[in-house]
């Protein structure tokens, strides 16, 4: 997929990503959830401003993809990464979306999903974000499965996180993305990461060791014109780590905060994460800031050898 002429007047660019993109230079994208929805304000604008320097500080242009007033963009400049910080009128803006919200000339901010269709339209190939979205726990009766593991399974786009939301069925979800064929590759680790924990007790497909194995196979794939997408599973460094039986007891607290609270679709997410980070007395806000600033330093390390 890439911008038709037609398509071309919805998206701008900031100069840095659209020079470097045209030089075949590297360019490694993050969503803008994280900013309106993901974290409270000034700790968002903070979280996104240093994983924008990490990325730079390995030779790498940083696009922070989101829509302002109607205008796709690729690349946010400080005042606009201020506004999707502060602004109360942000929509979430998923696949679905993402067509309503320009033709109406709205604000949203990019999930996975969408930012990796931005990505792939943009021809960035690599990007950096916390955790994916999955299939939620008790799906089997509400069918909620996020529509990042749809876009994984059609847009070619590797995608460096830390595993799967905690706050998801794992077991499922790791047998969706298998299902819809999307690799599963462990960055030095042989269990799928659990987004706040190191390990989850599942499997990852197969292990890279440093960036240099990533990109020889990201490579492949790319030159194979493989449908679907890559997860570059990158657990949270040791120090910042939570324990699994710990998180577990915080998330099922939060699951039945959210069930009598009757929360469900687009609002479950943030507000799940923000209950757990209630109950962890902040301990899981912290480690979700240290786990995409890692995320970002792996998604640099693995751009700059590609």
């Amino acid at each position: 997929m890439v911008i038709s002429e037609n398509g071309k007047r919805f998206f701008n660019f900031k100069d840095e990503v659209k020079e470097a993109l045209e030089k075949g230079g590297p360019v490694v994208a993050l969503e803008s959830t994280l900013i309106s929805h993901g974290f409270p304000y000034p700790e968002n604008l903070e979280v996104a401003g240093k994983t924008e320097e990490i990325i730079r500080e390995y030779g790498i242009v940083p696009a922070t993809i989101a829509v302002i007033g109607g205008k796709i963009k690729v690349g946010l400049t400080r005042s606009e990464l201020e506004f999707m910080a502060t602004s109360k009128d942000i929509l979430k803006a998923s696949r679905r979306d993402l067509a309503v919200i320009v033709a109406q000339g709205l604000s949203g901010a990019t999930t996975v999903a969408t930012t990796m269709m931005v990505s792939e339209m943009a021809g960035i190939k690599i990007f950096a974000t916390g955790g994916i979205g999955g299939v939620h726990r008790g799906a089997e009766k509400t069918f909620d499965i996020s529509a990042d593991l749809q876009e994984l399974a059609r847009t070619p786009v590797v995608v460096v996180c830390s595993g799967v939301k905690s706050i998801l069925d794992l077991p499922l979800t790791k047998e969706y993305l298998e299902t819809m064929g999307v690799p599963l590759i462990g960055f030095g680790s042989e269990e799928l990461p659990a987004f706040y924990c190191r390990k989850s007790g599942l499997k990852v497909d197969y292990v890279v060791n440093n960036e240099v194995e990533a990109a020889k196979i990201i490579r492949v794939m790319q030159g194979l014109g493989l449908e679907g997408g890559m997860i570059i599973a990158n657990p949270v460094p040791e120090d910042y780590a939570l324990p699994m039986e710990y998180m577990n007891g915080m998330i099922d607290g939060a699951v039945r905060a959210a069930e009598k609270e009757g929360i469900k679709g687009k609002k479950l997410t943030p507000y799940l994460l923000n209950k757990v980070k209630e109950l962890t007395g902040g301990k899981s806000l912290r480690t979700n800031i240290e786990l995409i600033k890692n995320n970002a330093r792996v998604a640099a390390k693995i751009a700059r050898v590609l």
